[in-house]
């Protein structure tokens, strides 16, 4: 039993570091079928000339493989032509092992293709692919910053001084400055000027926690880590103003984000360069938390449920989504509340996990509905006037708005 043929002239691209093979499938007036494979270097004047030949032949489809990042160019380079091509999961499209070659797999490409078998993975526009880059290398930048702080932690406490047991944060402001005062080598009482008094530790111990024996290799190595620490601090600054610039176009759909709780502006711009602002693309919010790989797998036989284990998905997205999570199982809200009835019968990860899923389909719904966030346990509108009505009677009171009360 042969595929039934829906496309007529369909193109299927097996892409590799070195080259790219092509197989075309071309149905001709008579009905017969002709097929023309070509293979193409991966230079720039390489994948010209495989656009230029797919553009030729006028495709109903073009698919490829999603293999690694070796898609991205040739997909730029036929989208300059006016072609979109299909980018497909690599595991939907296997091959029989024993017979692979790359222009097996390329005619295997196009024959799926031809019989309309293949489902095309999300790729977003060429401007929010660009911005990804931005958005994925800050997240890398974030984590080379934990790690450098978690060094000088480390450091701090081999020398002796043990200021992270009276400050919530080493790296706030209070603490930096004292940091700073130390590796410039001012005695415990000198370095005790620059503590707050909004530090909740006495000032005895404070002076007891600054009490250390550090060398001049330890000297050495907290100013180099400092430095290091500053300096990335920068770097995601430059990041974070490229970014909004870059989503400057976006306002409405970043201020929509950032009315759900444990959101912000950053959070916010990184979420939308990955799943872009169009749900259409992806029909349902099923298929949105199935492509970022946040919610339960589906595997099941004979009627047995076996394990359900998440998909990889989108790594970006799914960090991103735990980062909201527990922003927002801190906060007053519906989240808070279905994150306390998981944590004690599902345990920590797998409930951050499930609040992430439901913050996704959440999103899905207002950038579809263009509605920003409505909490249902939570009226904020009335949370807000609580906590500062006092403060606005009080004003209004001052400048006359309003009489003031008589005892």
């Amino acid at each position: 039993m042969e595929l039934e043929a829906i496309y007529k002239r369909v193109i299927g691209l097996d892409v590799h570091q070195a080259q790219v093979t092509a197989c075309a499938l071309i149905e001709q007036s008579d009905g017969t079928t002709r097929a023309e494979q070509r293979q193409f270097g991966a230079f720039k004047r390489d994948r010209r000339a495989l656009a230029q030949w797919a553009a030729a032949l006028s495709p109903d489809e073009v698919v490829m493989e999603s293999t690694g990042i070796y898609w991205k160019s040739p997909y730029a380079a036929l989208e300059a032509v006016g072609i979109h091509a299909k980018v497909v999961n690599a595991r939907h499209v296997k091959n029989v092992p024993g017979r692979k070659t790359d222009v097996a797999d390329a005619q295997w490409l196009a024959m799926l293709a031809r019989a309309g078998l293949l489902r095309a993975s999300f790729v977003p526009p060429a401007r929010f692919r660009e911005l990804r880059l931005v958005a994925r290398q800050r997240q890398n930048l974030v984590g080379q910053l934990a790690a450098e702080k978690n060094r000088l932690h480390k450091v701090l406490t081999d020398s002796g001084v043990r200021l992270g047991v009276v400050v919530s944060n080493l790296h706030g402001q209070s603490a930096r400055a004292m940091v700073r005062a130390i590796i410039a080598g001012q005695p415990p009482h000198e370095v005790l000027k620059y503590a707050s008094r909004r530090l909740r530790a006495s000032r005895e111990d404070i002076f007891d926690a600054l009490q250390g024996d550090l060398s001049a290799s330890h000297l050495f190595v907290l100013n180099e880590l400092l430095a290091h620490i500053e300096e990335i601090e920068a770097r995601i600054a430059r990041f974070d103003a490229r970014l909004l610039e870059g989503l400057a176009t976006e306002r409405e759909a970043l201020a929509l984000l950032q009315t759900i709780p444990g959101v912000d502006q950053i959070g916010a711009a990184m979420l939308l360069v990955e799943i872009g602002t169009d749900m259409d693309v992806f029909g349902s919010a099923d298929r949105l938390a199935s492509w970022a790989g946040v919610c339960p797998g589906n595997n099941e036989s004979a009627g047995k449920r076996k394990s359900g284990h998440m998909r990889r998905g989108n790594r970006y997205v799914r960090r991103l989504l735990c980062e909201f999570a527990h922003a927002a199982s801190r906060t007053q809200c519906v989240f808070k509340s279905k994150f306390q009835a998981l944590v004690i019968r599902r345990g920590y990860k797998r409930s951050i996990i499930a609040i992430g899923h439901k913050i996704l389909r959440t999103i899905f719904f207002m950038l579809k509905r263009g509605e920003h966030y409505r909490d249902s346990a939570t009226d904020y509108e009335a949370l807000s006037v609580q906590r500062n009505a006092p403060r606005w009677i009080k004003a209004l009171t001052k400048f006359g708005f309003i009489e003031p009360t008589r005892v």
